[in-house]
């Protein structure tokens, strides 16, 4: 571990912060080109996240965090928690962090030009590795108990797809059991596998996607959206098939059930943000916890909307109730509030399918909501002024979804007094927003 940052060093590091504003992204740019250089770490990233631009602004907003809490380091304990956890999942290493440090430093003065003094580059330097070997060690200890847990590995693993299910037209599942045959890591619900993938015509990709059955079951399963211009999620819709063999890191991620508490659950999800969310259903059922269970989805159209037979059911059965929101189309005239749909049509599998299939194109001007047994649907977006006026404030909220959603639903929670610990989310990709940084 190295020794703590001396007060030169820290002032040194804040006194760049004016600059990193400025420059913040043409410096992660500069650097992420002299790292991607290197084929050994090149393989390390999704690629994509490099064309968006996605990956160098989310690296520009954890540098002037860094920058700006370096007196305060506590304030970052979760960023660092979700970098160490992303960084598991892609199995990084130690050897893997000077090529960063030169990359990184070597951009500085690339950008910043005179600006950088030898006294500010060695600033940074000095900061670098404190908190590179901060990663290292907690990164070693997720290691170890991943290897060392019943179930557990290290490095990459084979899985064969089993099955496949198809969750919506644009939606498919993959159910993965392990080629050697031996049991699975007891993962928590919400966590992710990340995929070494060798795709024909564009050689290794790296992704993760969020587990989307219950911790315990005899298989892994992921539940992915298909992107038209998404590499991956095409490969994976249209070439892989039962059978097959998927190579995965152990179970990582810092956004999970906290089975410890007793609190009601409210499930914030947008898209295909649902999956992670459908692992912490599946688990809170399976345990018989008995705590109070909201879900809450919006999507575009029904095409988008997976898993609604399997929550339908569950809110049939008083487990949980669930609100679904979809902003292109209207729910269906006929059933206006206050008439609720019979009960033994709700109870039917096709029941929602079909009620849902009337908000697609739908042109009419038509009531906003119906419900029906523990479940009500709108047409429209799932609003921070809804959230307002729904808000349970002895509730725990996890959130999933695109990151203008989070952020939304993030800043009301917050404006709204809850703590910290009540607001949990997950972020698929690169932290690019600043509201969800820390």
């Amino acid at each position: 571990m190295s020794a703590p940052l001396d007060e030169k060093t820290r002032a040194l590091v804040v006194a760049t912060v004016p600059a990193l504003k400025a420059h913040g992204l043409a410096i992660t740019e500069e650097m992420y080109k002299r790292l991607l250089s290197h084929p050994e770490i090149r393989d390390l990233f999704n690629l994509s996240h490099q064309r968006d631009l996605e990956q160098p602004k989310a690296l520009a907003l954890a540098v002037l965090a860094y920058a700006e809490h370096i007196n305060d380091l506590g304030k970052l304990g979760g960023m660092v928690e979700r970098i160490a956890e992303k960084h598991v999942g892609l199995n990084i290493l130690p050897e893997h962090y000077p090529f960063v440090a030169d990359a990184l430093i070597g951009a500085i003065k690339h950008v910043l030009g005179d600006a950088a003094t030898p006294e500010i580059i060695d600033a940074w330097g000095k900061a670098y590795w404190f908190l590179a070997d901060v990663l290292i060690g907690r990164e070693k200890q997720i290691y170890d108990e991943h290897e060392h847990a019943p179930g557990g590995w290290k490095g990459w693993r084979e899985f064969t797809v089993r099955a496949r299910h198809k969750e919506t037209p644009f939606i498919t599942s993959f159910d993965l059991v392990p080629v050697d045959g031996k049991p699975l890591f007891h993962h928590k619900a919400g966590q992710y596998l990340s995929f070494k993938l060798d795709i024909p015509g564009h050689g290794s990709q790296r992704r993760n996607y969020s587990i989307s059955s219950a911790p315990g079951a005899d298989h892994y399963r992921i539940t992915v959206k298909r992107h038209d211009q998404g590499v991956v999620s095409t490969w994976l819709h249209d070439s892989v098939q039962v059978g097959d063999i998927l190579q995965a890191a152990n179970p990582a991620g810092d956004f999970f059930l906290d089975e410890a508490s007793h609190a009601p659950v409210v499930l914030l999800a947008a898209g295909v943000g649902l999956t992670p969310l459908i692992s912490m259903i599946e688990d809170l059922v399976a345990t018989h916890s008995g705590r109070k269970i909201h879900y809450v989805l919006g999507a575009d159209t029904v095409d988008l909307a997976a898993f609604v037979p399997f929550v339908t059911s569950l809110a049939t059965a008083g487990k949980l109730t669930a609100e679904f929101f979809f902003a292109k189309g209207n729910v269906p005239a006929g059933n206006l509030p206050g008439q609720p749909v019979a009960q033994s049509n709700v109870a039917s599998s096709g029941w929602l399918h079909r009620t849902l299939s009337h908000l697609t194109g739908s042109k009419r001007t038509i009531p906003e909501a119906v419900s029906s047994a523990g479940i009500t649907v709108h047409s429209g977006h799932i609003t921070q002024d809804w959230l307002r006026k729904n808000l349970d404030h002895a509730a725990t909220y996890y959130i999933c979804g695109p990151d203008s959603f989070m952020r939304d639903m993030i800043e009301t929670l917050r404006n709204e007094q809850l703590s910290g610990s009540q607001i949990r989310y997950e972020i698929f990709g690169s932290a690019s927003d600043p509201a969800l940084v820390i």
